[in-house]
């Protein structure tokens, strides 16, 4: 469905440190970088599914959107959790620590934060492991 989401950023710098970690917990790599030009990709390389980190084309400050949010699959409860971690150590801000969120189906294990330029994030994994034990 998606070819890429796009996230807005003020300084480059930062995001790279904090996108760089927060994917490689995820099992991505930075994709497509151009400083210069002030935009990173990590995931695929179009047309494969990945994500945009850029400054606004228009020039005005990045702000994030209330009631927007970008969900990452993690393949098992330990990638969530590494991406918590991540994210928290690389100037992110904690939305809502790794665990089982019943409330959206058995085995829903996620974790929430915001990145330095305050876009919400998450990663979920729907495993039967997160079932059983979290």
């Amino acid at each position: 469905m998606f070819g890429y989401v796009s996230l807005g950023t003020n300084d480059l710098a930062r995001a790279l440190v904090f996108w760089d970690a927060v994917m490689a917990a995820l099992g991505h790599a930075r994709a497509d970088d151009d400083p210069a030009e002030g935009h990173a990709s990590w995931g695929g390389v179009d047309p494969a599914t990945h994500l945009w980190v850029t400054r606004p084309f228009d020039g005005r400050p990045a702000t994030p959107g209330n009631g927007t949010m970008i969900s990452f699959r993690a393949a098992s409860c330990a990638q969530v959790d590494a991406f918590h971690a991540a994210a928290l150590a690389h100037g992110g801000r904690d939305e809502g620590a790794p665990g089982l969120r019943p409330q959206y189906g058995p085995g829903f294990y996620a974790a929430y934060a915001r990145d330095p330029d305050g876009n919400k994030i998450n990663a979920v994994c729907h495993a039967p492991e997160a079932g059983a034990d979290g």
